[in-house]
């Protein structure tokens, strides 16, 4: 695994935040990932972030636009970055980057990224296993809840954003009840409102939470008995990741959540 630092000047804050740039080798292909590791990890470990830019993005416009270190420095924090990959809504050549949303595409190199990512991190650093959470933007939203299908033990949360999981081949069932932050636009032109909807009255059963409220624009929490509770954040920016208010939002919702 190689090395390297870079420092970034978050907009709005007076100093320039250091995240490693780190190289893994999954399957002969390098692979890399902007890290931040707080100065001191807390006592009983530190937590996990792990953060999917989306189709086309890259791991620092991710550590730009969706800055979860800034907003939990006492977190280790993971910018993966995707690989070429063809989309089913955009990009069928593949020249942009991104993630697999189904599980065996690409042999799971993606899937398999994650598990060396973890497993890399549980060998260096001392982390909290109850607070491992993932989240990511449209294409990264979806490999987000392919993790929670498919490595779903792992997480105490996830915080999807314009996103759902793929469907056709009953991994739905294989979901089983987790806390969900989910953030969604009723004006998102390629990630159809109405998809998230039945993505999100999906988990809502599961979860035993209410009925969805599709018109309660901001963050609408609905509790579960379990402690899988459900909150949607719902803005009127489209298909943009709200940069702005959404990794803070998450933050809390990560914080107040743990492993049960």
């Amino acid at each position: 695994m190689r090395l390297g630092l870079i420092f970034l000047l978050l907009p709005g804050l007076a100093f320039a935040a250091v995240l490693e740039r780190q190289t893994w080798a999954v399957d002969g292909v390098a692979r890399e990932a902007l890290v931040h590791v707080p100065d001191k990890i807390p006592d009983g470990g530190a937590p996990v972030v792990f953060v999917f830019h989306g189709r086309g993005g890259s791991m620092r416009q991710a550590s730009r636009n969706m800055p979860f270190h800034a907003q939990w420095p006492e977190a280790i924090v993971v910018y993966p970055q995707g690989l070429a990959t063809a989309g089913e809504l955009t990009d069928p050549g593949g020249r942009e980057t991104g993630w697999q949303t189904r599980a065996g595409a690409w042999d799971d190199r993606d899937l398999r990224f994650f598990d060396i990512l973890l497993t890399d991190l549980r060998t260096r650093h001392a982390i909290d296993q109850r607070r491992i959470y993932a989240t990511g933007h449209s294409n990264g939203g979806a490999f987000t809840y392919l993790l929670w299908a498919e490595r779903g033990d792992v997480f105490a949360a996830l915080a999807p954003s314009a996103a759902v999981l793929a469907r056709g081949e009953g991994k739905l069932r294989q979901l089983r009840p987790k806390p969900l932050f989910h953030v969604a636009s009723p004006a998102d032109p390629l990630v159809k409102f109405a998809w998230q909807e039945g993505m999100l009255d999906y988990v809502l059963r599961l979860n035993g939470c209410g009925r969805l409220q599709p018109d309660a624009m901001g963050c609408t929490r609905y509790p579960s008995d379990s402690g899988c509770d459900v909150e949607v954040y719902l803005h009127d920016g489209g298909h943009r990741y709200p940069s702005a208010t959404a990794p803070e939002l998450i933050v809390k919702f990560f914080q107040a959540h743990p492993a049960r």
